[in-house]
């Protein structure tokens, strides 16, 4: 992405168990962008500001619909939908700030299976309690276990490590998080996947499924094109105009 610059930030000391990265990108040019956005499974909060001190997005688009007049700070969802979203042509800076997939339960209390893909305005959020105490979330070091093993975990295999019942352990992944633990799983394989690709390290895209144990080819094909609006093939010959950090990836 040679017109946009990003700054990846660790969060500040203390805030660590709840927000993952805090994310500035700024564009300096004069022309309408559309930028595909890869879901991460991370829920953010979003400032974007344009230098005529309005919103910099025009629209930011799904499969399922279109939300238009985006408002300058709003929160997102953890999203499983890749997504497209239009800014003007005019310069900007974006900050964002990307939540561990527990965060908004931890910290609000809100169950986030409610707002998936969806947007929150401020007037949706701003009556929220944010002196109220943090609460303990044990699925933290599920996530951690998740991350340290993408290539080859399963919800079987969480279930075993951590002595519950799928039953139980569905039920409260979805509340806390927000998405189903295999969906989840696949979210996160996918944008290991772009990064690996990114990185270089491998020739071959049969070597990049092949190092996260997906079944066959057209099982990373279709994953990687449910995920990212294009086929692994497209990515690899555009894979310079990729972007990809903690937040996850996008491209133009």
């Amino acid at each position: 992405m040679t017109t946009i610059n990003f700054t990846v930030m660790p969060p500040p000391e203390g805030l660590s168990r709840d927000i993952e990265c805090l994310r500035i990108a700024t564009h300096t040019g004069n022309k309408p962008l559309e930028v595909k956005v890869c879901p991460s499974g991370y829920p953010g909060i979003v400032f974007q500001y344009a230098t005529d001190k309005t919103a910099a997005i025009e629209s930011i688009a799904i499969r399922s619909g279109k939300t238009a007049a985006i408002p300058i700070l709003f929160l997102h969802g953890q999203g499983s939908e890749p997504s497209i979203m239009r800014f003007r042509d005019i310069p900007y800076t974006t900050i964002q700030v990307v939540f561990k997939p527990h965060a908004w339960y931890s910290l609000f209390g809100w169950d986030t299976s409610e707002f998936k893909q969806g947007l929150l305005f401020p007037d949706q959020f701003g009556a929220v309690d944010l002196e109220k105490q943090l609460q303990s979330v044990n699925l933290m070091e599920e996530q951690l276990y998740i991350r340290d093993h993408i290539s080859c975990i399963s919800v079987r295999e969480l279930v075993a490590a951590f002595h519950i019942s799928e039953r139980q352990f569905q039920k409260r992944f979805v509340r806390v998080v927000g998405m189903t633990p295999n969906l989840f799983i696949r979210v996160r394989r996918v944008n290991e996947a772009l990064k690996l690709m990114h990185s270089g390290q491998y020739e071959r895209l049969s070597d990049v499924a092949y190092a996260l144990n997906y079944y066959d080819q057209s099982h990373f094909i279709r994953e990687m094109k449910s995920f990212s609006w294009v086929s692994p093939k497209h990515i690899a010959m555009r894979v310079r105009e990729f972007h990809s950090d903690l937040a996850g990836s996008s491209y133009l």
